[in-house]
């Protein structure tokens, strides 16, 4: 997939609120709740609502036009 990072996460999931802080797409939590709020993130190509939604290895999400692939390590 091109133009897309991998970003690794430990544990088998993460809360996409925390994939958000820990991609460095947004700053706060509280960024987090207004960008996936307003329905300006989505996870594999859908728009994602949920700020604790449970993402896995292989998922793809994209605030802004910027890509971020979420990888297990």
């Amino acid at each position: 997939m091109v133009g897309v990072d991998d970003i690794e996460i430990r544990d088998d999931s993460i809360r996409l609120g925390q994939f958000l802080k820990l991609a460095n797409l947004i700053e706060t939590g509280a960024d987090a709740k207004i960008v996936v709020g307003d329905g300006l993130v989505d996870v594999n190509g859908e728009t994602e609502t949920r700020r604790g939604r449970q993402l896995t290895g292989g998922d793809v999400v994209e605030v802004g036009g910027i890509s971020v692939r979420v990888v297990v390590r």
